[in-house]
């Protein structure tokens, strides 16, 4: 796939259309350098969803094991 199929499908990873446009506007404009540091911000910012996500199904799982040991 070439860099610019690439940023046709930014919506599938996630990112936000404002997002997309401004990688979008950057490829466009032949800014590879800034693409590159954009993107790579985008992908910090998935991260920390990833670890709130985290966060939540861990949550999650000590209320099971809780709820588990109370009924056995």
């Amino acid at each position: 796939m070439d860099l610019e199929a690439m940023i046709g499908s930014l919506s599938d990873i996630g990112l936000s259309a404002e997002q997309q446009n401004t990688a979008k506007i950057l490829y466009g404009s032949g800014q590879n350098t800034e693409l590159i540091r954009y993107l790579k911000k985008c992908r910090c910012g998935l991260v920390d969803e990833m670890h709130e996500s985290q966060k939540k199904v861990d949550r999650i799982d000590y209320l099971i094991r809780k709820a588990e040991k109370e009924i056995s």
